[in-house]
């Protein structure tokens, strides 16, 4: 190779470099859309009106939250990966990104966004209507099994949707599977009567079972004595490897540059470690988590993975 080449191919790498710093450094220029893919109210909104102010400090540009709710979350994240791959329209993704493709025929591709972050881990609980004559969850599988076809569970896709399937088919017997926009109207569901069970992240589902609204019935976590309901039975003492920990993340369209990602990333992160944020996240009963880009891409293939070999073996096919 000539020195001429050499040196051109230096001034290229320099200018692409140079380009990419430059880019960071000038994103952003206007407001952030975030797309939360759910209807006002659930554990979406929580998270996205705690960090979403703060994360708009620090970017220099308010961040402006939209609920854009359906079809399980696709509708949101379908939004999000069409817009313009240039940072400024992220997707507020739970685990449904990676579940809904075993429920859904016509769904987007998850590899058409892309990881920004990860925000939060949290367990969830499975909750019954006070009316709900079981009280533990082997007498609710009794329950389902004596009366096949009756008793209903109210889901919004993502893991509270997986938790519905798994139950059951544990059970061997036909449960009413009820579709809500989201895990907020789900819940007013549960509580109004509507419906007899849900799976709920136990941020929103703690202040509604200390007002007798609902009845905890068993956590999701793998084992008792962490989170919220420590004291509670977990799924798996009944139901062998039951075990779901949900999480939120934010995400952009593919193709947006690393330089805006790293950017938003590092914003992110330093937002997630503000005191106050952490404070109010962890008094609602998430545990905020943060990482990398690579991190979070890493451990989105490996619960696709394991999501799709439990569903699979569930029986479950997409609809």
């Amino acid at each position: 190779m000539s020195f001429i080449r050499c040196c051109l191919l230096a001034a290229a790498g320099l200018s692409v470099a140079w380009s990419a710093t430059a880019q960071s450094q000038a994103f952003p220029t206007k407001p952030i859309r975030w797309i939360i893919p759910f209807a006002p109210g659930g554990p979406t909104d929580v998270v996205a009106r705690v960090v979403g102010p703060k994360l708009g400090e620090r970017l220099g540009q308010p961040v402006i939250i939209e609920n854009r709710a359906g079809a399980g979350g696709n509708i949101g994240n379908e939004m999000v990966a069409k817009s313009p791959a240039d940072g400024y329209t992220l997707a507020f993704v739970i685990p449904g990104l990676i579940t809904n493709p075993y429920f859904f025929k016509s769904m987007m591709d998850p590899a058409e966004l892309t990881a920004v972050i990860q925000l939060t881990r949290v367990s969830l609980v499975l909750l019954a209507h006070p009316s709900v004559p079981a009280k533990t969850l082997p007498e609710l599988v009794s329950l389902i099994r004596q009366k096949p076809g009756t008793v209903s569970c109210g889901s919004s896709g993502s893991l509270p949707t997986v938790g519905c399937a798994l139950l059951q088919s544990y059970a061997k017997a036909d449960m009413i599977m009820v579709m809500y926009k989201g895990n907020g109207p789900a819940l007013n569901g549960l509580m109004g009567g509507e419906i007899n069970t849900l799976f709920d992240v136990v941020n929103t589902a703690m202040q509604q079972v200390k007002a007798g609204r609902a009845r905890a019935i068993a956590s999701t976590n793998p084992t008792r004595g962490s989170g919220p309901f420590a004291d509670l039975p977990v799924m798996a003492e009944t139901i062998p490897d039951f075990s779901m920990v949900s999480w939120q993340a934010a995400m952009a369209p593919r193709g947006t540059p690393r330089a805006v990602i790293g950017r938003l990333n590092r914003d992110f992160e330093t937002t997630l470690q503000l005191p106050e944020v952490r404070q109010r996240l962890q008094d609602t009963g998430l545990d905020p988590a943060g990482g990398s880009p690579e991190a979070f891409d890493e451990f989105l293939a490996k619960e696709y993975a394991k999501y799709g070999k439990v569903l699979r073996e569930a029986g479950i096919k997409p609809e």
